[in-house]
């Protein structure tokens, strides 16, 4: 199968169940999008979808043999009625403008929801969540022997071996790899020079795109390198990706990171490069991004298998930088607090412009994913300690 390609629906749209005592109970399946190929999904073509009639909810997801274990609200966990309360207020716009959310909990897929945009077999357009999954893919190449812990540590420009050090800005060459991860490369770029340089696409092919970020940045010192939330850092990464592994990233993505999760029914574009965008532009199903959030939890391992070292996994959601707003970042994944009374809870997070949300919360194994087409970042992680949380604590 082609990288991205999107996997043909088999299925008519069925029944789309309503918000009556036994809408768990409906046998029809989530909503789907029929005859769906790779060119038709994008941010553009996705909101052009029709709002669904009527939401689609669920206590009792239907076992689709995706890898994913899958339970009921209620019997396996959680207060049903305060999630159903919540999922019919989404319905009725009073809680972002969403198109799905999902619940796992203690590792089985309880709760599934579709609205307005939300398909089961669309994948939904991911934003800065794109650099999440990015940083993954460097942990693959790590487990997999192609780099080591040790070399989060080492200059970004020893593994690029097509730049050009003559021409590099002062300090350029000193930025190691775990700095960009951190969004600390220290790359400064004048706006009107960033847009001289996308004039010209056919010089930023390849790693002529890092090659641009470091001859044309302003200096870099310790000074510059104060945290900055830019693309440039998940680039580097991914050309990093790129140089270290056999083939192209692109397929080394493929074929060693998504289906090993078995995580077909994707799209994800490419850059000015000719990579794999980076700092958003990947596009993924509500299911899949449970996935993901299965993966972080169970410290990067995947039906028993290591797929990203527990290592990795633990620094990359760890909170190496706090700004002044007490939200925590470690390599490309979110960290915060939850409170929920007088108690605290760890939250790690992807996190993604318009509301797309990886909330996992290790202490209760429960992991939530929502999706959305807000003009902001939405009240997702405001909402969740006040209407989700609440279900599973006892």
């Amino acid at each position: 199968m082609k990288t991205g390609q999107i996997l043909i629906a088999l299925f008519p749209i069925f029944l789309l169940v309503g918000f009556s005592a036994t809408a768990e109970e409906s046998n029809g399946l989530a909503p789907e999008i029929t005859d769906l190929n790779a060119k038709d999904v994008s941010y553009a073509l996705e909101a052009k979808l029709p709002d669904l009639e009527q939401a689609y909810i669920t206590t009792a997801p239907v076992d689709m043999k995706d890898g994913i274990p899958v339970g009921k609200l209620g019997a396996d966990g959680g207060d049903r009625e305060m999630i159903l309360k919540y999922a019919e207020e989404i319905a009725e716009g009073l809680h972002d403008v969403t198109d799905s959310l999902l619940i796992s909990y203690k590792g089985k897929l309880i709760f599934e929801s579709y609205y307005r945009r939300g398909r089961v077999n669309y994948p939904h357009y991911q934003m800065s969540i794109t650099k999440s999954y990015t940083a993954m893919a460097l942990g693959r190449a790590i487990q997999l022997g192609y780099l080591s812990m040790a070399d989060l540590d080492k200059p970004v420009v020893s593994f690029l071996k097509d730049l050009d050090r003559k021409k590099l800005v002062p300090g350029a060459a000193k930025v190691t790899l775990a700095e960009a991860l951190n969004m600390h490369s220290g790359i400064r770029i004048d706006k009107d020079k960033a847009a001289e340089l996308m004039r010209q696409p056919a010089k930023l092919k390849g790693q002529g795109q890092i090659q641009a970020y470091l001859e044309h940045s302003a200096p870099i010192s310790d000074e510059t390198q104060s945290y900055k939330y830019q693309a440039s850092d998940p680039a580097i990464t991914m050309q990093v990706v790129e140089a270290v592994v056999p083939g192209t990233a692109r397929d080394f993505i493929e074929n060693e990171l998504l289906a090993k999760m078995g995580i077909a029914n994707y799209a994800w574009q490419a850059d000015v490069s000719g990579l794999p965008k980076s700092a958003a532009g990947s596009s993924f199903r509500s299911r899949d991004m449970i996935k993901w959030g299965m993966l972080v939890l169970d410290d990067g391992k995947w039906a028993g298998e290591q797929l990203i070292p527990a290592e990795f996994v633990t620094q990359a959601t760890s909170r190496i930088y706090t700004n002044s707003a007490n939200n925590y970042y470690g390599y490309f994944w979110w960290l915060g607090d939850m409170k929920v009374g007088d108690k605290t809870y760890d939250c790690k997070s992807g996190r993604g412009a318009g509301g797309q949300f990886i909330l996992m919360l290790p202490e209760l194994d429960l992991l939530v994913v929502t999706t959305a087409h807000n003009k902001g970042m939405g009240k997702a992680l405001a909402t969740t300690p006040k209407r989700i949380l609440p279900a599973f604590i006892k």
